[in-house]
């Protein structure tokens, strides 16, 4: 092996080496791609799954939440900036985090961390039509899909059995979708693919998604 492409390949991490992983395709009933579906890969019983608790930020322009879907591990801190121009009352009933930050501007709102796993819906008091969605999930492996209905978790190199879920806060079902997958140390990623029926388009006068959580 030429000396140059040996001192390049000591550079590279062992976790990039041997890249291991599932790449995940949502669609629904009629096989149309879901995007914002939330996609997190949980280690069976006896394997050792790290804590990362990286924050996250669900920011607030333009009257809504941005990004409608958020994904964090349990333990994980998120702020709520806001950059409009008037203020907002946020609030959650949702068990899995129940919270209310009073009226406010800019950054004066604290970061709410989030200890439980579930779904948690948030709304604001002042503007009704303002809604978000925080998945809170017992692991640091997870993923959003993409426009084409496309995501991609990583995985350690080591590989291992594993649980795959997959949730949409349109999917009719009131649990997540789920396979289990043998990801092999040092393989190729591992393809996993859900369909998904997904509830109608919502109307004015539906209910409030709150009351599903």
């Amino acid at each position: 092996m030429p000396t140059r492409l040996a001192a390049l390949l000591t550079l590279i991490p062992a976790s990039a080496a041997f890249a291991s992983g599932v790449t995940v395709q949502l669609s629904d009933a009629a096989g149309k791609p879901i995007q914002d579906a939330v996609v997190y890969v949980e280690a069976e019983p006896g394997q050792a799954v790290p804590k990362t608790m990286k924050p996250a930020e669900i920011a607030q322009k333009g009257l809504k939440f941005i990004p409608t879907v958020t994904v964090i591990q349990t333990g994980s801190r998120i702020s709520f900036p806001n950059n409009d121009r008037v203020r907002h009352h946020i609030y959650s009933f949702s068990p899995a985090h129940k919270f209310d930050q009073k009226l406010y501007s800019g950054t004066t709102a604290e970061p709410q961390t989030f200890e439980k796993p579930g779904v948690v819906v948030l709304g604001c008091n002042i503007h009704d039509k303002m809604v978000a969605y925080v998945r809170v999930v017992d692991t640091p492996f997870f993923a959003k899909t993409d426009a084409k209905g496309m995501a991609q978790v990583d995985m350690p190199a080591a590989g291992g059995k594993y649980i795959v879920k997959a949730w949409h806060y349109d999917m009719v079902a009131s649990q997540p979708a789920e396979q289990a997958v043998a990801v092999k140390a040092g393989d190729a990623m591992t393809p996993v693919a859900f369909r998904m029926p997904m509830k109608p388009p919502s109307l004015d006068n539906e209910p409030s998604p709150f009351s599903n959580y």
